[in-house]
């Protein structure tokens, strides 16, 4: 029969003295032990033998042998037998047999294998325990992939003739070390240093990446990773081939208020030549006293042309902000400025509002004497060109304030009624431009009725329904007839503003008259989790405004109908749909999206059609179709798609293909893109990259990874 053994006797003790030398543990040194064998007795009076599947506890250690021998005149434990120690954590040391002292800091262990994070292996000959510190190990496999008893090698492994472990800077050391594949030599070094799982962030080369540009020819990337103390990092890429050579920077540090992150590069190429080439984008956030947040970004590069021939970028307009902002229960406050510099080579910089600045504040009130909401807003903003040539040149300074009160009440059979009614007053300071005053002030009264009567039932297979009509009567008197319109040239109407007072993105445009915004929403929630939703709706005018685009929908006495859908499951494919018809079922706009995660993969699939508007700067119609997806066609095999194409112009403008192959030790990554497009200063191209990178050596395994099996 099996024996238990509980106690505190120094022999007993002495198996456990500090079996964190092995691997480090937590637990404190005075928990106690707990031995479990089939034989546990005295060999004279210095020897304690426990035989027979013996197993140690203290705290969350664990040591498991068949034989474990103490002799009280050397020190030393003797352990035998398909040995394996756990220490709580995630290292699990592997062995034949073992000699080591009491406390184990010193020793040989026999057959041995080391099992760090459950991932990397390094199985050798012997394993030698130097202090607390170092484990070397001597004719060493190290590997991260599933090794199976079938003879077959594992699809990637390091050997070396000597390899430490340092538990207290957490490196590996090669030496002599050899990479095979399949068990084919590829790589030799005779000295190399690696991080261990446990490193979150470890100095020194990451994963590099073969580049293949149209334009840039074929290079490397070999980023080389920096951590300055605990919070902040540098990482630097050299990108070298026979086209360029850059120098890419990016600079992270977190404060315990807010981060930075700074992402830079530097380039000497053969498409400028003689010319450096540059760009920098930088961003943070800081939360800082009394609730007020700061946010900034930086981003300015050398040419138009650089972040997309480097692919770092494919905006073509660059903004510069600062912005402070400050919002409670009851008020909001925002002060920030923008600089914009274009890249297009349609615009120029002198000629576009660069420079806009902007502050305002708002504040909620509730009064009891009449119920209801009252708010008090006050805006004042300022965008300059640095054209001074009369009217395309044109700044424009604005302030305003404005006031109004909103009350709800919930009248009749659920019928919900809103009443609302205030009023904006300001003025325009005009430079720069000849036809128009310098000052103009204004007043635009508003007000606006809401009725909306929401129904809801229950279907016969146990679907939800809600159907709610809703009628909104608005009027406002626009003052400001003489003011140029510079911010509200581009209108868009959909379900999010179809109750507004006014459809203009900024206030230097107001709609003017009386109006009526009607609509009707259906939305169903099955049983089955299927979900949809339809949404129509219009505006009816007194009197026509024409300072709507013919594309807005807005335009005349009655706009165009307002379609929007959304059909699918809530857990599945969802359809999203919006379009702009007139009376005679013509459609102004059109677009349409189908997104769906499912157990291998996604698709996000979005059609989009614009007629041709002058007032909008388009000169002909747009229609194209974005296709991105990724599907996983095979255990460890990713296939990836993005497609762009303009049904225009009958052509596709980009395309790329991603190939991933991903296991619990490798992850390889081939991806190929071309961009058709070309304009004056910017010519097509393709670009190709590939990365292998092997797991183990790094803050573990990816969470999508599949683990290998062997088969019996």
């Amino acid at each position: 029969m099996r024996k238990t053994w509980f106690g505190k006797a120094a022999l007993i003790g002495a198996l456990f003295a500090s079996t964190s030398a092995l691997a480090q543990a937590t637990q404190t040194e005075d928990a106690p032990v707990y031995l479990i064998a089939d034989q546990v007795f005295l060999d004279g009076e210095d020897l304690l033998v426990a035989s027979g599947h013996v197993e140690a506890r203290q705290g969350e250690r664990r040591l498991i042998a068949e034989k474990i021998t103490y002799d009280q005149t050397s020190d030393t434990l003797t352990i035998e037998g398909s040995i394996r120690l756990e220490d709580g954590s995630n290292t699990v040391v592997l062995a034949d047999s073992a000699e080591l002292s009491d406390d184990m800091r010193e020793g040989i262990l026999r057959g041995a294998r080391l099992i760090l994070e459950y991932q990397l292996q390094m199985a050798a000959v012997e394993m030698q325990r130097t202090g607390a510190r170092y484990q070397q190990l001597s004719k060493v496999a190290v590997t991260s992939c599933h090794v199976c008893d079938d003879g077959k090698p594992p699809l990637w492994q390091i050997r070396a003739r000597r390899v430490i472990h340092d538990q207290e800077t957490r490196n590996i050391y090669f030496e002599g070390a050899q990479l095979r594949v399949l068990d084919v030599p590829v790589f030799y070094l005779p000295k190399m240093r690696l991080p261990d799982p446990t490193v979150k962030r470890a100095r020194g080369f990451l994963i590099p990446e073969i580049v293949s540009s149209s334009t840039l020819g074929t290079g490397i990337r070999t980023p080389y990773f920096l951590p300055i103390g605990d919070h902040a990092d540098l990482t630097v890429s050299p990108l070298l081939s026979a086209e360029t050579k850059t120098v890419e920077l990016r600079y992270r540090q977190a404060f315990y208020n807010g981060d930075i992150e700074i992402n830079a590069a530097g380039s000497q190429d053969t498409l400028r030549q003689d010319v450096g080439r540059s760009y920098v984008f930088a961003d943070g956030k800081f939360q800082l006293p009394e609730k007020f947040r700061l946010q900034f970004d930086i981003e300015t590069t050398s040419d138009s042309t650089y972040l997309q021939d480097y692919d770092y970028s494919s905006k073509d307009r660059l903004d510069s902000a600062l912005l402070l902002t400050r919002d409670t229960r009851t008020s909001s406050f925002g002060l920030g400025g923008t600089f914009f510099e274009t890249l297009r080579s349609s615009e120029e910089n002198d000629t576009q509002a660069s420079r806009v600045g902007e502050a305002r504040y708002e504040l909620r009130m509730t009064p009891q004497a009449i119920g209801g909401e009252a708010r008090l807003g006050f805006l004042m903003h300022e965008h300059v060109r640095d054209s001074r040539t009369d009217i395309v040149g044109r700044d424009v300074q604005r302030v305003a304030s404005s006031f109004d009160w909103r009350r709800s009440w919930i009248v009749g059979n659920g019928f919900d009624f809103q009443l609302l009614g205030g009023a904006t007053t300001g003025y325009f300071d005009l430079d720069d431009d000849s036809t128009l005053r310098e000052r103009t002030d204004y007043t635009i009264p508003y007000a606006s009725a809401t009725l909306r009567w929401p129904l809801e039932a229950v279907g016969a297979q146990g679907g939800t329904h809600l159907l709610e009509p809703v009628i909104q009567l608005a009027w406002s008197k626009d003052d400001t007839t003489d003011i140029p319109n510079d911010e509200s040239t581009d209108v868009e109407f959909d379900s999010g503003n179809l109750f507004s007072l006014s459809r203009f993105p900024a206030p230097d445009q107001t709609e003017d008259g009386l109006r009526a915004n009607i609509g009707l929403g259906w939305t169903r929630w099955g049983a089955d989790g299927s979900y949809s939703h339809l949404s129509l709706g219009r505006v009816i005018r007194a009197e026509k405004d024409n300072r709507f685009s013919g594309s807005s929908g807005l335009a005349g006495l009655e706009s165009d109908w307002l379609f929007e859908t959304q059909i699918g499951q809530v857990e599945g494919p969802m359809l999203t749909a919006r379009s702009l018809l007139d009376d005679h079922l013509r459609l102004a706009k059109v677009e349409a999206q189908l997104g769906w995660e499912f157990n291998r993969g996604t698709l996000d699939a979005t059609y989009l059609w614009l007629d041709k508007d002058t007032q909008e700067d388009r000169d002909s119609e747009v229609s194209e179709w974005t296709l991105g997806a990724n599907y996983q066609f095979a255990e460890f095999w990713t296939g990836a798609v993005e497609w762009r194409y303009d049904l225009v112009d009958d052509y596709t403008s980009k395309a790329g293909l991603g190939l991933r192959y991903e296991n619990e030790c490798v992850k390889v990554d081939l991806s190929a893109s071309r961009r058709f497009t070309s304009s004056d200063n910017l010519d097509p191209s393709t670009t190709v990259g590939l990365t292998v990178s092997l797991s183990g050596f790094s803050a573990g395994r990816s969470s999508g990874a599949v683990r290998q099996t062997c088969k019996t």
